[in-house]
Order: C-alpha cells, then sequence, then structure tokens
C-alpha cells in the first residue's frame, strides 16, 4: 500500500506565489522605471535595482520548478532545493523591501506581501520534506 505524503496546500500556493510574483514583477520593475525618471536616480544603483530584479525572476522560477517537481515527485533532493532557493528569494525580497535605492509605500506593501508567501512556502516545504524523511 503506497502513501501519498504530498499536500495539496503546499501546492496550491506554490502557483499563487508564482502568480503573486508576476504581478509583483511587473508593478516592481514599472515602479523602477518611474522613479528613475522622477528622481535622481544613480545609474549604477538603477543598474543593481534592475538587475537584483531579474535575478529574483529567475530564483522564483527556480522556485517553482524545484517545488512543485520535488512535491509530485515527493524527491527529498529537489524540496530541499525549494527551500534553499526560498531562502535566497527572501533575502532578494528583504532587499527591495528596505534597501534599494528609493523604497515607496507601494515597494513595502507589494514586497511584504511577497515576504508572507514566501514564508508560507517555507513552512509548507520544511513540513513536507520532514514527512517525506520521517515515512523512510
Amino acid at each position: 500500500l503506497c502513501t501519498q505524503l504530498s499536500s495539496v496546500t503546499f501546492q496550491l500556493l506554490l502557483n499563487l506565489t508564482t502568480a503573486y510574483f508576476v504581478f509583483y514583477f511587473l508593478f516592481t520593475l514599472g515602479l523602477i522605471v518611474r522613479k528613475s525618471l522622477v528622481l535622481t536616480y544613480p545609474t549604477d544603483a538603477l543598474v543593481y535595482d534592475v538587475c537584483l530584479l531579474f535575478l529574483l525572476a529567475g530564483l522564483d522560477c527556480l522556485h517553482l520548478l524545484s517545488g512543485v517537481r520535488g512535491h509530485l515527485t515527493e524527491n527529498e533532493g529537489l524540496i530541499l532545493t525549494n527551500l534553499i532557493v526560498t531562502g535566497t528569494t527572501i533575502l532578494l525580497t528583504v532587499y527591495f523591501l528596505v534597501w534599494q535605492t528609493y523604497v515607496m509605500r507601494a515597494d513595502v506593501i507589494l514586497s511584504s506581501v511577497l515576504l508572507f508567501f514566501y514564508g508560507l512556502d517555507g513552512v509548507l516545504a520544511f513540513s513536507t520534506l520532514a514527512r517525506l524523511a520521517s515515512d523512510k
């Protein structure tokens, strides 16, 4: 008898986080463009902020792929990869919440919601990993 250790909640949250991230990415990119037009945005800081946003986008894709694949195949290595990537995406989101060149109220709200989703993803990934490890 084979038991399924995956979680529907984790799967739904991964998809919801990715859908929100698409909105977050587009809105944050728009905010950076607006800030660069309205405010005196140092060129090196602008390049740095845009590059970090695109790095965050790439990591979010890896977050989704490793999470979904690891979850559906019940692969501990992929779920562990998802946890590591989640930690990295949390750090980058904190950058956009606190340390980017200009932080607006919209940045704070959007980044806080994204941090909440990443935090929940991390907790559910950890609990899924724990269930998989305890089953063996």
